[in-house]
């Protein structure tokens, strides 16, 4: 079994109560179900849970290289030069991210409000990319579009493997009864 969930912005990927923050408890009332991956409080958008430790192990794992497909909010419009490094490879200091697909679009159709609302400066524009990577090492987008001058104001998973959000709403979740085997997620 496979759930797709859209976690809100400020919930925490466990189940475990938190003093400060909702949890996947307060929105899945599906026992023995386990996040394949994670989503940093801060960030939205697609989490994949199973009740499949292999399917899970698959899901999760860098390893497995499953394309990971962001949208990105970030502060400033780069150029085309601006995003080449995102493309090659970054160095990040503690490893060098995969090259990533990016492209610019305009937001997202369909976007839901975020509460709270991001940061706005009237005189710095924002712009949006489509990102996609295989790795997902932690806060690894926020970090890749810093180090290219462009910080990160909003990021929503909208896709992992051939899973994408279609259209739920953030805290709303589907269940999927037959999933893919785990070798072809």
């Amino acid at each position: 079994m496979l759930i797709l969930f859209n976690k809100p912005y400020g919930v925490i990927c466990q189940f475990s109560e938190h003093e400060k923050h909702p949890t996947l408890k307060d929105y899945i009332p599906i026992p023995g179900v386990y996040a394949a991956g994670r989503l940093d409080t801060d960030s939205e958008g697609l989490l994949i849970l199973t009740d499949d430790g292999v399917l899970q192990h698959r899901i999760a794992h860098p390893r497995h290289k499953e394309d990971k497909t962001y949208w990105v909010q970030v502060e400033g419009v780069p150029d085309d030069n601006q995003l080449q490094p995102l493309r090659r490879g970054i160095d990040l200091g503690d490893f060098v991210a995969k090259p990533a697909k990016v492209k610019m679009i305009a937001e997202p159709p369909n976007l839901w409000p975020r509460n709270p609302p991001i940061r706005e400066r009237k005189a710095i524009p924002t712009s949006w990319m489509e990102l996609t990577i295989s790795e997902g090492k932690n806060r690894q987008v926020r970090r890749m579009t810093a180090k290219i001058g462009l910080p990160t104001l909003r990021l929503i998973r909208a896709s992992i493997g051939k899973y994408n959000l279609e259209n739920l709403s953030p805290g709303e979740w589907r269940k999927i009864e037959s999933p893919v085997e785990p070798h072809k997620f």
